[in-house]
């Protein structure tokens, strides 16, 4: 027996799909959606439309954009000569939001991951490479995240660049506790660890 809308258990299966999202979040949003205005409703469904159609990857860093190139790497104001790396465009916000960083930055879309299936030619590590050779660089910041697949991913990256002559490779300090993700980060403890980096 159907003691609810189909369609209402529709949405509430589809928001479980979200990331954080568990059952009860689904149910309190798909009401909270049943009671708002039609055209709030539009608006959501038209954000979320316009976000896969017009938001693609920048074709210099990786990070999300709506131009070519983003805006970071378009800005004149940052330092072209230090590449902070990072696993997810997510991370590029956390770290901004510090107001500590003044660099370009490199999004590798994950992190090495054998059992996932997760290998080098998976990320975006063959851009960082070129980036690097095309000159200019003179360090690169590593800040995957502390867990077993960036400690593995930091250690990639400083072999395949150890190479290149006068480039300083340097890993974010411990400020962020292992096993947690940069999105999650305070920023005084993402500013302090960038501040305490250390070389690889």
């Amino acid at each position: 027996m159907q003691y609810s809308s189909a369609l209402l258990e529709t949405l509430i299966t589809e928001l479980t799909r979200l990331p954080g999202v568990g059952r009860k979040s689904a149910q309190r949003i798909a009401f909270y959606l049943l009671r708002v205005t039609e055209g709030d409703s539009k608006r959501l469904a038209q954000a979320i439309l316009d976000l896969k159609a017009k938001v693609v990857d920048c074709e210099v860093c990786g990070n999300v954009t709506e131009t070519q190139p983003c805006g970071l790497c378009a800005d004149s104001r940052r330092d072209p000569a230090i590449l902070c790396v990072v696993e997810q465009p997510m991370d590029v916000l956390a770290l901004e939001r510090t107001g500590e960083f003044r660099g370009r930055y490199h999004v590798l879309k994950g992190a090495l991951s054998p059992v996932d299936g997760i290998g080098p030619d998976q990320l975006n590590l063959t851009g960082l490479v070129r980036r690097v050779k095309e000159g200019g660089v003179t360090e690169v910041i590593v800040a995957t995240n502390p867990t077993a697949q960036g400690e593995a991913t930091a250690l990639y990256i400083a072999r395949i660049l150890q190479s290149s002559p006068h480039l300083k490779i340097t890993r974010i300090a411990r400020g962020v506790p292992m096993g947690s993700d940069l999105e999650f980060s305070d920023q005084v403890t993402l500013a302090r660890a960038l501040s305490g980096r250390k070389e690889i």
